[in-house]
């Protein structure tokens, strides 16, 4: 045991040797960073600002956007500070910091997913029950709730993953401390650990998932019998957003779950860890520009106000 070394430091190893190529991947990542941060800070302020907006549905995507920025937040910066700085080592304490606040971000953001697909479906399908069933105080209520699950979530992984010290190996094939590789170059007894609370978690996700599934189901099959043609437009354009980005996080879910994770720098490992961790965040926001109507027209209404100021 004394001529083990206790790895206090990580190197998070780029797909390609070439100087020019982690230029060019810096320079790219960092303007996806700054368009995501661009379009998910713009969601939250229209929706803050405007009045029209003060509803629930539009309370629960505010918080979609300060999830998803805060999770591209997480991994994208330190990626292009070492991509640009020609520099590959990440500590330990940023590594677990990384960890707990990517897991702990994606996981309420699918929380947060499920809590809308829910608020639609009382929209839609008990309209006389809405103002009663989902009040401001619930609102909150579920919202403190949903954060702190992913909180315990985070935690729970984060200390069964890193709970002993890595003494294999310090490099990670990837641009950021992802869960796999991670997981990689642990000890036999961390990979059981994190197994087996992989295992017990996955029920509790799962089951989560049959609410949302059910939700959507519930939503489309009373929204297919309406008579009325508007009232079956209005109701698809306000859930179709929602489950663009529901589609947007399974997928990208899938990727992280059933992409490669081979101790090898590859190019479909990296594509596959860019899908889940960056493209939701950057997507998201277009979605909901896109797609729905009432924070289109809140958009213009700001543009307009501010364009009256010399």
């Amino acid at each position: 045991m004394g001529n083990l070394t206790i790895i206090t430091e990580f190197l998070l190893m780029d797909i390609t040797s070439s100087r020019e190529l982690q230029v060019l991947q810096g320079l790219l990542f960092l303007l996806i960073y700054l368009g995501s941060m661009a379009g998910n800070i713009l969601t939250i302020t229209v929706i803050i600002t405007d009045m029209h907006l003060h509803f629930p549905m539009y309370f629960f995507i505010a918080n979609l956007s300060l999830l998803d920025f805060c999770c591209i937040s997480v991994t994208v910066p330190k990626s292009v500070l070492n991509s640009l700085m020609d520099s590959k080592v990440i500590s330990l304490r940023e590594c677990v910091t990384q960890f707990f606040l990517f897991i702990l971000f994606a996981v309420t953001d699918f929380f947060f997913l499920v809590v809308m697909s829910y608020d639609r479906y009382v929209a839609i399908c008990h309209p006389l029950h809405y103002p009663l069933i989902i009040t401001p105080q619930l609102c909150i209520q579920v919202s403190g709730g949903t954060w702190a699950s992913g909180l315990v979530y985070s935690a729970i992984h984060t200390g069964t993953m890193f709970r002993l010290p890595f003494t294999k190996s310090n490099v990670i094939h990837q641009f950021f401390c992802d869960i796999p590789q991670i997981l990689s170059i642990s000890s036999q007894s961390v990979q059981f650990s994190e197994t087996v609370a992989i295992a017990v978690s996955s029920g509790f996700v799962l089951i989560c998932f049959l609410v949302l599934l059910t939700s959507y189901i519930n939503v489309f099959s009373t929204v297919l019998r309406m008579k009325s043609m508007e009232a079956r437009n209005k109701a698809f354009s306000t859930c179709s957003p929602q489950l663009a980005t529901v589609i947007l996080f399974v997928i990208s879910a899938i990727f992280g779950c059933l992409g490669p994770s081979l101790n090898a720098s590859t190019v479909q490992n990296f594509l596959a860890s860019v899908f889940y961790s960056i493209v939701p965040a950057f997507v998201n926001p277009i979605i909901f520009s896109l797609r729905n109507k009432e924070i289109k027209s809140a958009l213009g209404r700001m543009i307009f106000r501010y364009s009256k100021f010399p």
